[in-house]
């Protein structure tokens, strides 16, 4: 009897595990974002406010080249074809402020921490990234979503609303829940396991 309790037991615990992991696609939110991060040259007050005005210029450039844009292949793709276009505008902007600050724009795989955006919040992990670098880009950096382009608000009233730009780019339910219901203990659980898958795979 006290047997066949443990079995039951242990099959309940191994039951409700399995109903809190994250296999119902929630990983591929990794696969379907394209993140901006911009690195000011230092934290002082200065340069920090030029990086926000490099932020504005490059989200103000990228959001007619994305507008179109269906997938995140698509995205980084476009984002790739168009560094030129992107750092002109991120020149002109430091040149506006009458600085000569040089700047470097490079995409590629980049980790970020667990970050909150708004509604959202996203796992740490690997990400593709358009990292934007201004001088010595020593100073505190600011992060947002490119692709969805969530992030626009902050240069831009034109911006959709989180959900209508994740479900446009074909996210599922479970993955925009498992950024968005971080209240959900059931997201809240599979939120942090995939951030420790991820990082038992890196």
């Amino acid at each position: 009897m006290q047997k066949s309790m443990v079995l039951v037991v242990t099959l309940c615990v191994i039951f409700i595990f399995i109903g809190l992991l994250p296999i119902h696609g929630e990983s591929d939110v990794y696969q379907n974002v394209l993140r901006l991060h911009v690195l000011a040259n230092s934290d002082s007050e200065e340069d920090q406010a030029l990086k926000l005005k490099v932020r504005d210029a490059i989200l103000n450039a990228a959001g007619p080249l994305l507008a179109d844009c269906a997938s995140r292949e698509e995205a980084i793709e476009t984002v790739r074809s168009n560094l030129s276009v992107l750092e002109t505008a991120a020149r002109e902007a430091i040149a506006a402020e009458g600085r000569n600050d040089p700047v470097h724009l490079e995409l590629g795989e980049e980790i970020y921490p667990t970050r909150t955006y708004e509604a959202c919040s996203f796992p740490s992990g690997a990400y593709q990234s358009l990292r934007v670098m201004i001088g010595e880009a020593e100073g505190q950096n600011w992060w947002c979503v490119l692709f969805p382009p969530m992030c626009l608000s902050a240069a831009s009233a034109q911006a959709k609303a989180p959900e209508d730009a994740f479900i446009s780019v074909g996210l599922t339910g479970d993955q925009y829940r498992i950024i968005t219901e971080t209240d959900n203990p059931t997201y809240t659980v599979r939120f942090r396991i995939l951030e420790v898958l991820e990082e038992a795979m890196r």
